[in-house]
C-alpha cells in the first residue's frame, strides 16, 4: 500500500485524530486526493463556521510532498462510464461523486482508502483494508 487515493471521509477522520487512519496514511508514499473530494470538503467548509481555518489546514495538507491532487479529465470520464454501467448491470448504485473518485483511483493505479463499504461493489477496484 504505497500509493493510495483517499476518499473525503478519510481526510476528515485524519483531521479528527483517528489513529488507525493516521497510521495508514503515514505508511503511504503517495497520497492522492481527487478534485471531487476537494469540492466536497470546500462545500462542507462553507456550510460551517470555520471555513478559513479549514481551508488553511487543507492547503497545508495539499502542500505535503507526498500528497498529489488528482484531477478529472477525459480518461477519467471513460473509467466513470464503465463504473456506472457495471453498477447499473448489478443493480447497486453508489453516489455519483464516489463513482468519480473510484474512476480517479482506476486511472492512476491507486488503491482507494475509504470508510464507505459501497465501494466494494465497484468491480476491480483495489481498496485499502482498515
Amino acid at each position: 500500500m504505497k500509493r493510495i487515493l483517499i476518499d473525503t471521509n478519510i481526510y476528515s477522520y485524519a483531521l479528527r485524530g483517528d489513529q488507525c487512519v493516521i497510521q495508514i496514511l503515514q505508511k503511504a508514499e503517495v497520497i492522492g486526493l481527487s478534485s471531487i473530494s476537494v469540492g466536497e470538503l470546500v462545500s462542507g467548509f462553507k456550510a460551517g463556521n470555520r471555513e478559513k481555518k479549514n481551508r488553511e489546514e487543507l492547503d497545508i495538507f495539499l502542500d505535503s510532498p507526498r500528497v498529489q491532487l488528482v484531477y478529472i479529465d477525459e480518461i477519467t470520464a471513460d473509467y466513470y462510464a464503465e463504473i456506472l454501467n457495471n453498477l447499473r448491470e448489478i443493480g447497486k448504485p453508489i453516489p455519483t461523486n464516489d463513482m468519480w473518485i473510484a474512476a480517479c483511483a482506476f486511472q492512476h493505479g491507486l488503491k482507494l482508502y475509504s470508510m464507505d463499504a459501497h465501494f466494494k461493489s465497484v468491480k476491480g477496484l483495489m481498496l485499502v483494508e482498515h
